[in-house]
């Protein structure tokens, strides 16, 4: 019986961007090692799913193991080298990463899908490919198996794996998330440095909460941890907030400064149930907004895409709309499908959402229990075009918030770097143009005439006066 036919994986190409690594990478250098080429594109949850995994693996096998982010993108904005520097930042990604806009890679390994990872042995051959999310143990007992294979036959060969990071100015924000605007504070989403400032309008500290370093700790403002915050409403006292990272909804008593987890266990939960009695039980699915109505905290659940709700009074948590699978489909919150949503405001028996991964803007009658799309069209429908309701297109939008004042939406229509304005009464989708650049801004919140933008990629908030159209950014500082 003759051997199977084993595969060489295909070189890299000379002509590739590369990021995270002094020179590009070719996988002949790295013989004698496990390589991992992991088929990502930063827009998409499931492979920042992928990327604690990664982590956890290099942390493990330093000298012998060597990941290589090969980046494949999707959105327009994707392509461009600033922006994927920016998401490798973000994310904490500390091994080397090509960018290959020209899907080059893509064809030359057959992927289908993001994320997938290819899994090459220290010979220099294709063991296989691993798709999805949650291989971790998969990819453990693996590498062990290779490595030990190599040894045995006197070819492993150790060296640290070739990666120099370029990092953020070190400026006050790092990446902020989310922003929301109240009648006397702004709190703040300081999502890279894993914490929530409390500040005045104009950028003056108050309080900090969250350590700065990443974990999931309750206790009192600094002794508390947070992983990458993203969303919050303010119910009375209480601030809640989408603790993205940690798979949780934690919640702050600003009367006292205490940090308490409401729901999640710290663990991701992929599909274990639609309702759980006891919420710190609950595992939840990258939580990324909050809004609140009539006793009920909704969730843009992101990571499973779907809409959940929380009762305050009896703290059950459940699914509400959203089969799970990512896609666009209109019509009962039970069959309905989101994609990755990211974004959720409230008005009057309405929930507005944010649809990040279809450009969608989707539109949520709790009392009817039926999902609508006011602009969006599919999976790979995007761009930046004004226009009445679905003639309009956005790209990747994260951030919404709602105007009853105006009758209007306000979208961070994220990686077009710009503010929309829905109008509500005719649907139409328009640019609002201003002063101050943006870069994938996250989030929004409004307050009388202010809008307060999360400029993530610019580590600001820029406070846009929506009646003179005059913009700024505000100063935030440590008391003075």
């Amino acid at each position: 019986m003759s051997e199977p036919t084993r595969i060489r994986a295909p070189e890299l190409p000379d002509n590739l961007d590369w990021f995270n690594t002094d020179e590009p990478l070719t996988l002949a250098s790295q013989r004698g090692k496990v390589v991992l080429l992991d088929f990502w594109t930063y827009c998409c949850i499931n492979c920042m799913h992928v990327l604690p995994d990664l982590l956890y693996l290099e942390n493990k096998y330093p000298d012998s193991l060597t990941v290589i982010g090969m980046h494949s993108p999707k959105f327009e904005n994707e392509h461009v080298g600033e922006q994927v520097q920016k998401a490798i930042n973000r994310h904490h990604i500390r091994h080397p990463v090509a960018n290959d806009p020209r899907f080059q890679m893509w064809r030359a390994y057959g992927i289908k899908a993001w994320p997938s990872i290819i899994f090459i042995d220290p010979e220099g051959y294709v063991v296989g490919i691993l798709r999805g999310e949650g291989r971790r143990q998969q990819l453990d007992e693996l590498i062990r198996k290779h490595l030990d294979a190599a040894e045995e036959k006197g070819i492993l060969a150790t060296s640290p794996m070739p990666s120099a990071v370029q990092p953020e100015p070190d400026t006050m924000l790092q990446f902020p998330g989310k922003v929301l605007a109240t009648r006397n504070n702004l709190y703040i989403a300081d999502s890279g440095r894993n914490r929530i400032l409390e500040t005045y309008h104009d950028g003056k500290v108050r309080r900090i909460f969250g350590s700065g370093t990443p974990g999931m700790l309750d206790g009192k403002e600094t002794a508390a941890m947070f992983s990458n915050p993203q969303g919050m409403t303010l119910v009375g006292d209480f601030l809640y907030i989408a603790d993205t990272d940690n798979h949780a909804i934690r919640r702050i008593h600003l009367k006292s400064g205490d940090v308490m987890t409401l729901a999640g266990d710290g663990k991701q939960g992929r599909y274990v149930a639609d309702s759980f009695r006891e919420p710190l039980d609950a595992q939840l699915n990258s939580p990324w907004d909050l809004t609140y109505y009539e006793s009920t905290l909704y969730i843009a659940m992101a990571g499973q895409h779907q809409i959940w709700r929380m009762n305050l009074n009896h703290l059950a948590i459940e699914r509400f709309a959203g089969s799970g699978r990512e896609d666009i489909v209109d019509g009962p919150v039970e069959s309905a499908c989101f994609a990755q949503p990211s974004g959720i405001t409230a008005l009057e028996n309405t929930l507005y959402i944010a649809d990040s991964e279809t450009s969608a803007i989707r539109v949520l009658h709790i009392d009817q229990g039926t999902v609508s799309t006011l602009v969006g069209k599919g999976l790979f429908d995007f761009g930046d075009r004004d226009g009445v309701g679905r003639e309009a297109r956005l790209q990747h939008p994260v951030g919404i918030t709602v105007d009853p004042e105006r009758n209007a939406l306000w979208v961070a229509d994220t990686f077009n770097s710009k503010i929309k304005r829905i109008d509500l009464q005719t649907n139409e989708v328009s640019k609002f143009k201003f002063g101050v650049p943006l870069d994938e801004p996250g989030g929004m919140s409004l307050f009388r005439d202010k809008l307060f933008i999360a400029n993530t990629n610019a580590h600001q908030i820029v406070m846009l006066d929506l009646s003179t159209r005059m913009a700024e950014v505000v100063n935030v500082r440590e008391s003075d």
